[in-house]
């Protein structure tokens, strides 16, 4: 294992985590943990900005 590895799956892990609790206070009773899985899964790999991004874009078309 690298030494760096560990910090940086708990950083995603946090940010996911940030971005699950961000869509769940836009979306208030909307919300559905299975679309939000599927968001993040179908994201793929990608930088935590790019994530966030995509998370942003999906709130607003929910809101629509």
């Amino acid at each position: 294992m690298f030494p760096g590895q560990a910090c940086s799956y708990m950083i995603g892990q946090l940010k996911i985590a940030e971005l699950r609790d961000k869509v769940r206070a836009a979306l208030g009773a909307r919300y559905d943990p299975k679309v939000y899985h599927d968001l993040v899964l179908s994201t793929a790999t990608v930088p935590l900005t790019l994530l966030e991004q995509q998370v942003d874009g999906f709130i607003a078309r929910s809101r629509q």
